[in-house]
């Protein structure tokens, strides 16, 4: 059974994944802060820096064993999407939704639009560079 925050009804312990990226996010933003001295006041830059890189960690990995599978499927995406917190990304079933969801939580200019007429903006270093060009192929058949 699990154990509940009785003034919200919601599991008052995080869920392995998440505490796994909290652990990860604090002591990266920990040794920014110690670099910097501990000077006071940057505490949430801090945070969110290593947030970033934590989820630009991520989403290279993931994309690296996609790539050398051959193959980015919806399950693998799902499956990233809620490493990095996503909820329910089951209910996501199309990669350009996936892809869209996770460029949201990690903060980065989406650049799957809504159409097709809306090509691929030249980001650079842009990770979802290839799915897109295969999307924008697809969309034009």
């Amino acid at each position: 059974m699990k154990d509940t925050n009785p003034d919200f009804g919601e599991p008052a312990l995080q869920s392995d994944e998440s505490e796994a990226r909290h652990q990860w996010i604090s002591v990266a933003a920990y040794y920014t802060a110690e670099k910097r001295g501990f000077a006071p006041g940057l505490e949430l830059d801090d945070w969110l820096a290593a947030e970033k890189n934590y989820f630009e960690m991520l989403i290279s990995s993931y994309l690296s064993i996609m790539e050398e599978d051959n193959a980015i499927t919806v399950a693998s995406l799902q499956q990233l999407a809620k490493k990095m917190g996503i909820q329910n990304p089951e209910s996501l079933k199309f990669k350009d939704d996936l892809i869209r969801a996770i460029q949201d939580i990690s903060g980065t200019r989406p650049c799957f639009q809504l159409d097709a007429h809306h090509l691929c903006d030249v980001i650079t270093g842009c990770h979802w560079r290839k799915e897109c060009q295969k999307l924008i192929a697809v969309w034009k058949r």
